[in-house]
This record gives C-alpha cells, structure tokens and sequence, in this order.
C-alpha cells in the first residue's frame, strides 16, 4: 500500500493499493461537507492518480459510516457565497473535484454509505459506477436553498435517470432510499453495509486484471457517444480502435490467450 500526502489539507486522504486508488473525503464531523480546501485536495490526489501507471481504478468514498460526502458546507455560504458573484467565484473552487472526476480517463466508482446529498449527490453521478450500502439516502436539496442546480450537474443527473426523475427529484428535494435509487438507475448496486467495501474491492480487482487500454478506451467512447454529435472529436473511437490493435497490449493478450496465462498489462 502506498499513501499519498495531500499537501495543505488534512481533510482528504489518498493511497494505493492493489492498482485501486482510494480518494477519501474526510470530514466525518461535517458529515463530509465540501468545502474549497476539501475539493482542491480532492483535485491534486486525482492528478496523482492519473500520473500513476499502478492505478487502474479510482474509488471515492466518504470517511466515517454517515455519509459521502453530504454537500456543500453551508457554513461557508455566509462568507464565500452570499450573492451570485460570490457564488460563482466559490462553485469554480468546490467545482474543480467534480469535473476533475468526470473527465478522468480511468475508471472511477462512487462507494457511498449514509448521506449523499447536493454537490455530493453531483460528484457519485460524475463518477463512471456508483455502489452504495443499504442505509444510503440521496437527495437534491436546492429548492430548500432557493437554488438552482448548476448547469454541469443538472445534465450529468439527467443523463442518468431521465427527465421525469430529475426534476421529481429536484422540485421535491425529498430523500430517496437505496432502493429506490437503484429502481431509477441513480446507483448500479446496493449492498449491505458490511458487505460494501469487500464487494467494491472484488469488482475493482476485475477491473484491475483487464486491459487499461481497453478501459480507457470504452469510457472516452461511451462519453463520446453521449456527447452532441456536433460536440463530438470527428474520429475518436475508431482512432482508439485502432490504437488497441497496433499496441503491445493486444499482441500480450492474443499469446496470453494461447498459452492459457494471466496477461501481463502495460498499458502500451
């Protein structure tokens, strides 16, 4: 296992381990509130793991048994965020881990327990798969605040459940259960709480032992695909196609596949 230090910021915690990278948002106390300095940590440990050959997949997930991350902290509202400038200056800061996660180009799961609300709610959505615990509530409180859902969350929430669930969610601001979520595609799994963490480690193995090239290119396509076709890069997936057929990679797990052995990736 390697840890990583996050500089300036003892409210995210990062480490290696077994080609899996946990980013932990750690604010138990706040129930995991996302404030600038959590998201900015959050943001250089992605940028770690991006850098690391050894990590295939990144987990995020919240410290403590009671949430995710439970939003943003409101108690920087009154200073950072009282009026639509300011409020546009804070979002650019809180933002960054969000999107940061959203374009990263490995594989990246949301394992939530107990609250997962707001922007908390926005950054499981902006990961590739979400697993969740059995007591996980989720939740879209906005028009508590007299809000509106930026604009980069709104579509990613949208996108994964449809029109009708997005705005049930947000006009209500009501919490959903798990089963629920699961019922409306907001979560690929639920699980027991004790079972949560050994069944993400299980499936990011699988993930481990398959081809990153492969990886890479199925989540840089399927975004693709998602994308405007007028928005989309003219030729992407057939490149990365290719890409895979030139690479040292596909010549490993053709011989690998004839002399019956695990594959020996390199991501080349």
């Amino acid at each position: 296992m390697k840890t990583l230090e996050i500089l300036g910021t003892d409210k995210v915690l990062a480490r290696v381990e077994d080609g899996i990278g946990w980013l932990i948002f750690n604010n138990p106390a706040k129930h995991n509130a996302m404030g600038a300095e959590m998201s900015e940590g959050a943001v250089r440990a992605l940028d770690a793991f991006a850098a690391d050959d050894d990590v295939r997949v990144v987990v995020l997930t919240g410290a403590g048994e009671k949430a995710f991350v439970s939003g943003a902290d409101i108690s920087e509202f009154e200073k950072r965020r009282a009026n639509a400038a300011q409020a546009e200056q804070y979002d650019s800061k809180t933002g960054g881990v969000h999107r940061a996660v959203r374009v990263f180009q490995k594989p990246t799961i949301a394992m939530i327990r107990g609250y997962c609300m707001g922007g908390g709610l926005a950054l499981a959505v902006a990961c590739d798969l979400r697993f969740c615990s059995e007591d996980s509530q989720f939740a879209i409180p906005a028009a508590r605040l007299s809000i509106v859902y930026r604009e980069d969350f709104l579509r990613w929430v949208l996108e994964l459940i449809g029109p009708s669930h997005t705005k049930d969610i947000l006009f209500s601001a009501r919490r959903l259960k798990a089963d629920e979520a699961l019922r409306i595609g907001l979560v690929n799994r639920v699980l027991p709480a004790a079972d949560l963490e050994g069944s993400v480690r299980e499936y990011c193995a699988r993930l481990v032992d398959n081809a990153p090239l492969s990886l890479r290119g199925t989540k840089l396509g399927v975004d693709t695909l998602m994308k405007d076709p007028a928005d989309r890069e003219p030729g992407l997936i057939a490149r990365l196609t290719a890409e895979c057929f030139d690479s040292a990679d596909f010549k490993e797990g053709r011989q690998a596949f004839m002399e019956k052995r695990k594959p020996v990736w390199r991501g080349k």
